[in-house]
């Protein structure tokens, strides 16, 4: 009996942990489910679920806002991860192998750019929401700098990629085109989450 009555303490007392256990895995579940249904809206969409899925356990991303603010991010953290490889080649390259310096430079110009602009947008999308863009001037100019900013980055990856064409190249082109790829790809997802987040603030102003 004692010994019984010992075996349903323990498991009284485990009960808890279990309990928030479950819950905190039914969050991380709703919120990847409403990432997932997301994504699917961008032209990236596998990607999309994997730069987002490092936060997906944070379950801070429960409305347009959050989508777009962490796709920024995701967007920054590959344009300086690039960056900094691009600045570690051409440092290289500039000695070994001059042909290809001014081309990586050019590459690295923009991403910097880009790095500068995610920033700004980074900076932009957390101003709009600390003063809440009341009036619709307001809105419209904090929306059109998010815009504008993100599309800056997009356009100077693009330029990047566009320098390294067809399939056919040396294995140092082909890495740094993928790297500066899969930050194009992760900038027009990061657009596409700012289009969403401006229509849901448009739609919550509408009388």
């Amino acid at each position: 009996m004692a010994a019984n009555n010992k075996l349903i303490l323990v498991l009284l007392s485990l009960l808890p942990h279990i309990v928030f256990s479950s819950v905190a895995a039914r969050k991380d579940y709703n919120t990847k489910a409403y990432v997932d249904s997301w994504c699917r809206t961008t032209l990236y969409q596998n990607l999309c679920v994997r730069s987002l899925s490092r936060y997906v356990r944070s379950r801070a991303m429960q409305n347009p806002q959050d989508l777009a603010r962490f796709a920024l991010k995701a967007s920054l953290y590959r344009a300086k991860y690039t960056k900094a490889f691009l600045l570690k080649e051409v440092t290289n390259l500039e000695t070994l192998k001059p042909k290809y310096y001014a081309l990586v430079h050019d590459c690295l110009t923009q991403i910097r750019d880009s790095v500068d602009q995610l920033s700004l947008a980074i900076a932009e999308l957390n101003r709009v929401n600390r003063r809440g863009g009341k009036r619709r001037l307001d809105l419209d100019w904090h929306i059109n700098n998010l815009q504008t900013w993100t599309s800056t980055a997009l356009t100077d990856a693009e330029t990047c990629v566009s320098q390294f064409p067809g399939r056919r190249m040396s294995k140092l082109k082909a890495t740094i085109k993928g790297k500066v790829k899969n930050v194009e790809e992760t900038t027009s997802n990061a657009l596409a989450f700012i289009q969403h987040y401006a229509a849901a603030r448009y739609r919550a102003r509408r009388p």
